[in-house]
């Protein structure tokens, strides 16, 4: 619902005002495929960018076997991308309460765990590419290492983007709990 402010048009503005919204079993429903969403695409992004960085290790053990544990930080970085899906999705999956779950919260749920599952999806591509190619450069330049976390961190910047937008669909999310009695 909103309500028009009448003013200059440029002091023109919508508010959201605190009415009761629907609860149907469907918001349920989309609230969890926002939890599973989360998950699965942020442990999507953190697999592939385990697996891609971890080829890169493996070569290096072949080329430089003194350099592995400073190689393996790409590999590191990847994994952390899963722990973001898996904070939003027990966030989410917490806030799932069937006596007062708004269709509201539901879609809200489920674009926040889209959000933070895509964005780790593609902060996994990211890091598994640039991980792979920046481990064998390691293995031949000293001097790339510096470079090689600077564009890790950036990569993995991604993902962090998408759980802070996450949690902050959720904190609007949770404004929504109280359901209209007609339905």
């Amino acid at each position: 619902y909103q309500r028009r402010v009448h003013g200059t048009p440029s002091e023109c503005l919508f508010f959201f005002v605190q009415m009761p919204y629907d609860c149907t079993s469907s918001a349920a429903f989309f609230g969890a495929m926002g939890a599973a969403s989360a998950l699965v695409f942020a442990n999507l992004g953190a697999a592939y960018g385990t697996a891609k960085a971890g080829v890169g290790v493996a070569h290096l053990g072949i080329m430089a076997p003194t350099k592995i544990m400073r190689g393996i930080v790409p590999v590191v970085m990847a994994g952390i991308l899963g722990i973001y899906g898996l904070i939003v999705a027990v966030i989410i999956s917490t806030a799932i309460d069937p006596a007062k779950y708004t269709n509201f919260s539901g879609y809200i749920h489920f674009g926040a765990g889209l959000a933070a599952g895509m964005a780790s999806l593609a902060a996994g591509l990211a890091i598994g590419i640039v991980g792979d190619s920046s481990v064998r450069a390691y293995g031949k330049q000293d001097k790339i290492f510096v470079a090689m976390i600077l564009m890790l961190i950036f990569a993995e910047a991604l993902g962090l983007y998408g759980l802070i937008i996450s949690l902050l669909m959720n904190n609007v999310a949770t404004k929504a709990n109280e359901c209209n009695k007609s339905s």
